[in-house]
């Protein structure tokens, strides 16, 4: 796939660029690489490859890091509010910034 000088300017009109005539080329090549790479990328087999959980696990194994969704601390809320300047019903209270 590769785009024209003409999809630059529709994409850089939708996108509401304005790029003068020089620009617009060095867009149309920069773009053009890209797609470049990607079909490259494309050409390459990979069936029998599996889809890698997390990019080390090619080299050494690699335990999920998720973690069971628990409370880990105790709710201390008192304590935790004790340097605000103002709180109220366990509510922190702030300044209205929004007129």
């Amino acid at each position: 796939m590769s785009l024209s000088l003409e999809d630059i300017r529709r994409i850089a009109h939708l996108a509401r660029l304005e790029l003068d005539a020089q620009e617009g080329e060095r867009m149309l090549a920069q773009i053009n690489g890209f797609f470049d790479i990607v079909e490259k990328m494309r050409a390459v087999d990979t069936s029998g490859v599996e889809p890698l959980n997390h990019p080390v696990a090619a080299v050494q194994d690699v335990p999920l890091r998720l973690r069971d969704d628990v409370a880990s601390e105790p709710n201390d809320r008192e304590a935790n509010q004790r340097s605000a300047p103002a709180v109220e019903r366990g509510l922190f209270l702030v300044p209205k910034v929004i007129e």
